[in-house]
């Protein structure tokens, strides 16, 4: 702890301090402290006014102030054991209806603990309610601060919620992000956010739509407040006073009979770019796992396969229209019941042979799953019921076939995991893992009350349960000891934070087939006016929200699922913007797949084109997103990036366009019949990808884009370099067929786009380099997976004399398709304003282009 000028000073003694008010009248109590610094280095958190002010800074630079209304305690007469306590539903009822005062603090003391680590500050609200404030740092750039109640008296007012406010910095243009996924808009200024689901009577879903909630905000001046708590809670952001930001969580005793509430810990951390807050957030809630490389996708899968002969006949269809594709999955229903574990055998007669014949043509396989067996799901159910395996007392189930697994009890969660195992040893790769979201924590301001085989309820469950669920999927039972098991592929609707450690990909569910933003109305196909959840701009929202809350992998249904099928418009400017997503996946609720045309769909050979494009490069990119994402592993920083999280300095927060990765700028068409738009940019100067024009943004920092239907608007950052795979592959995925270009059974040589502009460098995962100097000359390094040669790809570029690799010329050919077939030259084109392909060997080398 660093002390300021003068020692610490309390004009009473703590005992005063902290005693009942009858003890110590407001007029004797005075406390006059020094302030003091918790933690030495660039950011600090200083204790001042005997614990009535906390300040947060960078370099001096004030982040985040809490004063000494910063903690109160939500109060009630009895901690009833049937209230939820859900600050959602008294915020929407209001404290007095809901029996709850809140209170701020009356007295402080504050008293540092081990030099620049630690202080305590204690608190007391009156009527014998007191807490204690430890703080403590936790690394260089992070700080706990945790809220310990003090036991309180039988028959006494009881502490049942706790809420932390923070003064920023007012900034109308300061953007604050996270939060988990959310439906509306990016930015969360102006909003009340649950971090839980709640009912929404108003729209078609009847909830929320808080399949994600993560108590997680990043303000773009460089600060972040993560509540590491799984209860339930809100944040008020900026909604009630445009400076403030609250934070309220239950933390009512669990124990029956306890009267002394449960702590909530507050980590606030600092970082010069907001990007950089991510690292500690990782290590403090779990480092991110990738997925397995081959699930980045693309994937194909329908609503409903009508047998197998139909997915036999999509596997060939894939490669028969030279679709690239890494993965199919298999939607319910194909087993005898939910969940028997098996194939029904007159629909699936053969099922190894039809997994087999995916993995020969590259496709991994994945099938649906969730936590449930219905009563027809014999003989599992009669043994799951025989033995326990179901909650001890239960609440009101959200789905249509039963109670829900309960995971905590360790003989359930080994008895799944046998079942998930006969799907696993068969072949299959990954589970799209539906439901899971029974334990809706209140019914208004009554708890939904489950009780479960560990002891927990309801009141931490709602936030337990998924993980316990997904869980038993990601890890088997007995991992093998001579080798480590690969991760599966698992896509979630609902995550709580912390599962970012198990790899999962999260999609957003059941959104609308439509343009429509959320709680949007539209009509549908039978003339019904509908409130819907949202369709492309909402899941565009959802992505990026999801990315700024710790969870990287994010795949919407493209074309939307309620109301399918989507027209061709749709289907189309859809099938853009995911191409550009972390996770690329198709299909919908009419089971209508990308070459299937219908009077609905108004799909054609032209979309059907869009889609082979689209898709292709979504592959290609490989080698740039997996780049990114082992990076992600050590710095924290996610793939696809809201602008205005990514670049602060703007002061803008659009919900319609993002970075993916730090070289392409993506501003997809998410309005019918628009073919043009505005696109704020970063400085300098964006080249369009498809055309190689360049564009400098005007006063406002924008500029406007052409985007006729088949073009997507998608910007290189100047002198962007963009590691790719050759434009023939097929799949991510391993392929036996020898007609499938498969990146896992040969790398082949490493593409690199490249735009015009200053030395620039761009470094693989693997090892392998490709940059440009600054003499205006390239330089290429093999790297452990590609070590087959280079291709060069610069657009915008004039027409050389010569290209030099080393000292010796390499030699001209007549065309890239001529090129393709030769092991070493280079050839030029005016497409792109002027493209020049040059193709080396493998090895390290330098390359003058003159």
């Amino acid at each position: 702890m660093r002390r300021r000028s003068r020692p610490l000073v309390v004009a009473l003694g703590l005992g005063c301090a902290l005693a009942p008010s009858s003890a110590c009248s407001d007029a004797t109590l005075r406390l006059e402290a020094e302030p003091f610094d918790v933690g030495e280095g660039r950011v600090r958190l200083t204790v001042a006014q005997g614990g009535r002010a906390l300040t947060l800074t960078r370099d001096g630079r004030t982040l985040l102030t809490l004063d000494e209304r910063a903690f109160e305690v939500g109060v009630v007469d009895e901690l009833a054991p049937d209230r939820s306590w859900d600050p959602w539903e008294i915020e929407r009822r209001g404290d007095e209806d809901s029996g709850v005062t809140f209170r701020a603090p009356r007295r402080f003391a504050a008293a540092p603990g081990a030099p620049e680590r630690e202080a305590e500050v204690r608190l007391d609200f009156g009527d014998g309610l007191a807490a204690t404030l430890k703080i403590g740092a936790a690394s260089a750039s992070r700080f706990t601060l945790t809220l310990i109640p003090a036991d309180t008296a039988p028959g006494r007012p009881a502490i049942a919620l706790a809420r932390v406010r923070l003064r920023t910095s007012g900034d109308p243009r300061e953007g604050f992000y996270g939060l988990g996924e959310q439906v509306d808009a990016v930015d969360n200024r102006g909003k009340l956010r649950a971090m839980q689901m709640e009912a929404d009577g108003e729209v078609e879903s009847l909830s929320n739509e808080a399949h994600v909630p993560v108590p997680l905000l990043v303000g773009t001046r460089g600060w972040a407040v993560f509540a590491a708590t799984t209860r339930v809670g809100t944040f008020d952001v900026a909604r009630k006073d445009p400076s403030a930001i609250e934070a309220t969580f239950a933390v009512a005793a669990l124990a029956p009979g306890a009267t002394r509430a449960e702590p909530l810990r507050v980590d606030l951390f600092a970082a010069d770019a907001p990007l950089d807050l991510y690292r500690e957030y990782f290590t403090a809630s779990g480092a991110p796992k990738p997925p397995p490389a081959w699930a980045l996708g693309p994937w194909i899968w329908r609503n409903e396969h009508r047998d197998q002969a139909e997915v036999e006949d999509d596997i060939a269809k894939i490669r028969e229209l030279d679709l690239a594709t890494s993965g199919i999955w298999i939607d319910r229903p194909y087993a005898r019941a939910v969940n028997t574990f098996d194939f029904d055998a007159q629909r699936f007669p053969a099922p190894q042979a039809m997994i087999d014949r995916a993995h020969a043509a590259g496709l991994r396989v994945a099938l649906w799953s969730a936590p449930y067996l219905e009563p027809a799901a014999e003989p599992m159910a009669t043994e799951a019921k025989a033995r326990g395996y179901y909650p001890l007392e239960s609440g009101v189930p959200l789905n249509p076939w039963g109670l829900p697994i309960d995971f905590t009890g360790p003989a359930a969660a080994k008895f799944w995991r046998g079942l998930v195992e006969r799907y696993t040893t068969m072949g299959v790769d990954g589970f799209k893992l539906d439901y899971g979201e029974d334990f809706v924590p209140s019914l208004g301001l009554k708890r939904n009350v489950w009780r479960l085989a560990d002891g927990s309820d309801d009141r931490t469950m709602h936030h337990r349960y998924s993980g316990l669920y997904h869980r038993v999927y990601a890890e088997p039972d007995e991992p093998p000891r001579d080798a480590r098991p690969e991760t599966p592929f698992l896509l979630v609707r609902a995550a709580r934070w912390g599962e970012q450690t198990l790899g999962v990909v999260v999609w957003p569910g059941d959104m609308d087939a439509t343009f429509t933003q959320h709680k949007e109305r539209f009509v549908n196909r039978r003339g019904e006016e509908i409130v819907g959840v949202g369709g492309l701009p909402a899941t565009v929202v959802m992505g990026l929200s999801l990315s700024a809350s710790g969870f990287p992998f994010f795949a919407a249904d493209t074309g939307g699922y309620r109301h399918s099928p989507p027209d061709k418009e749709l289907f189309v400017r859809w099938v853009e913007q995911t191409a550009l997503s972390t996770v690329m996946e198709v299909g919908d609720a009419s089971s209508q797949p990308p070459w299937l045309s219908t009077p609905e769909n108004g799909r054609d050979a032209e979309s059907l084109d869009v889609y082979r494009t689209y898709a292709r490069l979504h592959a290609r990119l490989f080698p740039y997103e997996w780049s990114y994402v082992v990076r992600m592993t050590r710095d924290g920083r996610p793939i696809q990036r809201p602008l205005g999280l990514a670049h602060p300095e703007l002061g803008v927060h659009p919900s319609d366009e993002y970075l993916f990765g730090d070289e392409l700028l993506v501003a997809p068409i998410l309005a019918r019949g628009q073919t043009r738009r505005r696109v704020v940019v970063p400085a300098g100067t964006w080249i369009d990808f498809w055309d190689g024009t360049p564009a400098l943004p005007d006063r406002e920092g924008a500029i406007e884009v052409d985007a006729p239907l088949e073009k997507l608007p998608l910007f290189l950052r100047e002198g962007a370099i963009v590691p790719m795979l050759r434009p023939t592959v097929d799949t991510l995925a391993p392929a036996s067929d020898p007609d499938v270009d498969s990146f896992a059974r040969d790398a082949g040589p490493l593409w690199a786009l490249v735009a015009p502009g200053p030395p620039r460098s761009f470094d693989l995962w693997d090892g392998a380099r490709v940059a440009r100097l600054p003499d205006g000359s390239f330089e290429v390094k093999d790297g452990a997976v590609f070590d087959r040669g280079f291709v060069l790809e610069l657009i915008a570029t004039r027409e050389p004399a010569q290209v030099l690799r080393g000292e010796g010329a390499v030699t001209r050919v007549a065309s890239p398709e001529v090129l393709a077939r030769s092991s070493e030259g280079w050839t030029w084109t005016p497409e792109r304003r002027g493209t020049l392909l040059v193709k080396l060997p493998n090895g390290d080398a330098r390359v003058h282009v003159r």
